[in-house]
């Protein structure tokens, strides 16, 4: 007897078997137009849910262009033109572009050379990828947006380094002071505007970007802007080491409200000293260069005893002045000829001497217990870096015999790693006014990867702020390292 019954029926329109193929043929169809109208569902829905807390995917940022008047931005830089000159250091460059008049009626003007400035010149390289075509920005990571409910983010087009640098350059004394000081009164300008839009007062702020590259840039409104995404150089000029102002035990206390890995972005300073290639890379003779100021404040007392430790080493070359800018050349030839370059904290923990060693490719040898680095996450700097503690620095002889102890095939090594990683920290796209396409592996596109991965935590801050009753406060908190 067969295992399965014979079909007699002759009338029947499908056997077993097609009946079995009919609904399995069924069954994936129902499947494919289930997936195809669920993606399309997820694709349609509006932009401008306030509720949607969806991971951010890594096609780019939406960035929203605060409309500023251009007399805090470009005008800025068209009346810095038309001023005699500056006090301070300045450059032969300056001074062609002030005798010719170009700057003050470009509609792009050139960023300044003078190093004092030209240092934090972020803000310039930042605002000209957002101000150029969008046809010419296909490579751009930040996709401007024209209506802020579309936008991850508001950007702030304030030249807050320019404006600071103008005041100290004309009017030092009033710096500090409200009255008289030109700065304060375009800083005070910058919140009243903002602080009267819809997209402020739907985020307190949080989700607006400042570029305060300059440590004093924007010093009257810090309060004012803690809650925003600061791209600073380091966090030195906005917290003091004061365990007394928290009930955090830590006494190297970062305060929630001010800065934090957290919400704000670690930038490059601008490299003053031209790219060495490697293939340019000739034997050095040296083992240790710094050139810079021996006298500094706070963390920066470090150089002094530093400075008095390294002088009569040999191979050590310790020179006084302010780098790349009188001494240029000289500083050109010290880094090139040593294997390492000295990075003692200054003022704050960093400087643009570390990213001149690395255009150099020669080795940064850092020494700043409380320093933070553009792109951490992105980039290893142990690869390329030598990390000191301060205590050990302080050994007499110990540094010397550290580097001493690397062999030809680790700083090799080294110098290969930072021809990887330099381009992370150019801003230069090579275009007159800063404006055209940026490099696809520079600084700017860098800084808003680094800002598109603090979204969620950014999203959640809102959120939480929104629920909150009136007249609720919320304790202080703090990020403690």
């Amino acid at each position: 007897m067969p295992l399965i019954p014979k079909n007699n029926n002759k009338n029947a329109l499908f056997s077993v078997p097609t009946l079995f193929l009919f609904f399995t043929l069924l069954s994936v169809l129902s499947l494919i137009f289930f997936i195809f109208f669920s993606s399309t569902t997820t694709t349609t829905t509006t932009s401008h849910s306030s509720l949607s807390l969806q991971s951010p995917t890594n096609s780019g940022i939406n960035v929203y262009v605060a409309e500023l008047p251009r007399s805090l931005n470009y005008g800025l830089l068209n009346r810095y033109w038309s001023i005699d000159g500056d006090s301070r250091l300045g450059s032969d460059l300056d001074h062609e572009i002030r005798s010719s008049n170009l700057g003050k009626t470009l509609e792009f003007p050139p960023y300044p050379e003078n190093p004092l400035i030209k240092q934090y010149s972020a803000e310039y390289w930042i605002m000209g990828d957002l101000m150029t075509r969008p046809e010419l920005r296909t490579g751009s990571f930040a996709k401007r947006v024209l209506d802020a409910r579309d936008a991850d983010v508001v950007f702030v087009p304030f030249f807050a380094t320019i404006s600071a640098e103008m005041q100290l350059g004309m009017a030092k004394g009033a710096f500090r002071k409200k009255v008289g000081n030109e700065d304060y009164q375009r800083q005070r300008e910058v919140m009243d505007f903002l602080k009267k839009t819809p997209a402020w007062n739907r985020s307190g702020g949080r989700d607006h970007v400042f570029v305060l590259t300059d440590p004093v840039a924007m010093w009257h409104v810090k309060d004012e802007i803690a809650p925003a995404i600061l791209l600073v150089v380091d966090f030195g000029g906005w917290y003091r080491l004061d365990s007394k102002s928290s009930n955090c035990s830590s006494s190297e206390m970062i305060q929630h409200t001010q800065v934090s890995v957290l919400k704000d972005v670690i930038v490059p300073y601008t490299h003053l000293l031209p790219r060495l290639q490697l293939s340019e890379n000739q034997k050095r003779h040296h083992l240790l260069y710094f050139k810079g100021a021996k006298h500094r404040h706070r963390g920066g007392l470090i150089r002094e005893k530093l400075w008095d430790l390294l002088i009569n080493e040999p191979g050590v070359i310790m020179e006084e002045g302010f780098p790349n800018a009188t001494g240029k050349e000289q500083s050109i030839r010290g880094m090139r000829t040593s294997e390492f370059c000295l990075h003692p904290a200054g003022d704050t923990p960093t400087s643009c001497r570390l990213f001149d060693a690395v255009q150099s490719l020669c080795i940064p040898v850092i020494i700043s217990d409380n320093i933070e680095l553009p792109f951490e996450g992105m980039v290893d700097y142990s690869e390329f870096s030598v990390f000191v503690a301060v205590g050990d620095a302080l050994k007499p002889s110990w540094l010397v015999n550290h580097l001493q102890s690397f062999s030809k095939e680790q700083k090799d090594r080294f110098r290969q790693n930072m021809v990887q990683v330099r381009p992370m920290c150019v801003y230069d796209n090579g275009h007159q006014g800063g404006i055209g396409p940026i490099p696809l592996d520079g600084a700017v596109n860098h800084i808003w990867k680094k800002v598109h991965q603090k979204l969620p935590a950014i999203k959640e801050a809102i959120i939480r702020e929104k629920r909150k009753p009136p007249g609720v406060s919320v304790p202080r908190r703090c990020h403690c390292t």
